[in-house]
């Protein structure tokens, strides 16, 4: 997947939230990516952002993976960093 362009659908406080919305993506057909500071899992922080993660995939599969992220809102209210459209 390196040569395509890969969207962020999704942010995750950390691996666990990540991992459950990659699983879900992947069970449907789409590949997905994780994008994350290896400082965050060596050490186990979630703080000021070193232990974010984010969910990635192609660009051409961006708009379907954010449908599906969207259904699951509690996921989403209980992980604080879920907003893809927040590219800080």
């Amino acid at each position: 997947m390196s040569d395509l362009n890969l969207v962020t659908v999704y942010r995750s406080a950390g691996m666990l939230g990540a991992q459950v919305v990659k699983g879900k993506l992947e069970a449907y057909g789409i590949p997905t990516m994780l994008r994350y500071e290896s400082a965050g899992l060596v050490f186990g922080l979630t703080v000021d952002g070193l232990g974010m993660v984010e969910v990635q995939v192609p660009e051409d599969c961006a708009e379907e993976a954010e449908a599906m992220v969207a259904e699951d809102e509690p996921l989403a209210e209980a992980d604080a960093d879920a907003d893809p459209t927040d590219e800080s």
